[in-house]
């Protein structure tokens, strides 16, 4: 077993990277006797039998989750124990952060050789995308942006599911992931094919956009279905462009009906854009919904006018 740590505390709100930061904390450990229980949970006085000396004699490890939820004499017997922690027990405190309960995590902190980890919470376009690469590295791999960018388009935001897929894609990748591995592997989510499309698109990027449509259109992915990914990322840069200013991203996100992590991707899309190139790219997708669903011979054709015309609407 390794040494015991009194304390470890870790604090933030971001549900899967609390969760691994206890089960690292927990494994470092390597303890048989392990009480893992939420705050709500613990009753008055039960804390002295959870650090009572361990049958397996290799010392205990306590966890208890959200502590700023702890009523108020299980907070007092937390208290009192961490004014003097015993030398066989680990005790691992998971701490929202705020207001609430702030005396359990001061005296927690204050505990001589204390462990804090701090959990950042992940809003943010960017902090998801510089989250992605940190999990291919966890993994043994690399990636670039353009391969976190095609997986947040594939998986969604959920960490948990991220993270997951970066594993997966670390192991089954033979050297760094890039963008045409992640979009080949996800090939059967057509909408995130679509909206990797009308991405390049709009971020001006004419050879990458127009790879991602032949691509797609090849797998077999549907005229229409890309051409409504085309209008709906044109759509919300309006809306967002338009939006009051001065709002908060999640006030943002509320006022255009989008996910808060996609509003500081639209923000950034939206460099280099004019009101008036957004209602000229609109009115091509306009003209390429018409043709895909049976006005033009060649959808794919009708496509690739629009991205280029999408493409020029923005330079213009």
């Amino acid at each position: 077993m390794g040494p015991m740590t009194p304390v470890t505390v870790v604090v933030g709100e971001e549900e899967f990277l609390v969760d691994r930061a206890v089960r690292e904390a927990v494994s470092a450990f390597d303890s048989e006797d392990v009480h893992d229980l939420d705050a709500t949970a613990l009753g008055a006085g039960e804390l002295e039998s959870l650090i009572s000396p361990s049958l397996f004699g290799d010392g205990s490890v306590v966890v208890i989750r959200s502590a700023q939820n702890l009523l108020k004499d299980p907070a007092l017997d937390v208290q009192r124990y961490l004014a003097a922690p015993s030398p066989d027990v680990a005790l691992v405190l998971t701490h929202a952060g705020g207001a609430k309960g702030k005396d359990i995590l001061a005296a927690a902190r204050k505990v001589p050789g204390a462990v804090v980890v701090e959990v950042p919470k992940i809003t943010r376009f960017a902090e998801r995308l510089d989250f992605i690469r940190a999990e291919f590295r966890r993994f043994g791999s690399r990636a670039d942006e353009g391969a976190a960018r095609a997986l947040l388009d594939a998986i969604g935001s959920d960490l948990r599911e991220l993270s997951a897929a970066c594993d997966q894609l670390a192991a089954d990748s033979a050297g760094p992931v890039d963008e045409l591995f992640v979009t080949t592997y996800y090939r059967g989510r057509a909408e995130a094919t679509g909206f990797s499309v009308a991405d390049r698109a709009v971020e001006g990027h004419l050879v990458q956009a127009v790879e991602q449509l032949r691509w797609a259109l090849a797998t077999g992915v549907s005229p229409v279905l890309i051409n409504s990914a085309l209008a709906s990322g044109l759509r919300l840069l309006g809306r967002v462009g338009t939006a009051p200013r001065g709002l908060s991203g999640p006030a943002l996100a509320a006022e255009v009906g989008a996910p808060p992590w996609k509003i500081d991707r639209v923000r950034q899309q939206l460099r280099g854009w004019h009101p008036d190139g957004i209602a000229i790219a609109l009115q091509a997708v306009a003209e390429a919904d018409a043709q895909v669903k049976g006005d033009a011979v060649s959808a794919g054709y009708a496509l690739e006018r629009a991205v280029r015309r999408i493409v020029a609407a923005r330079a213009a």
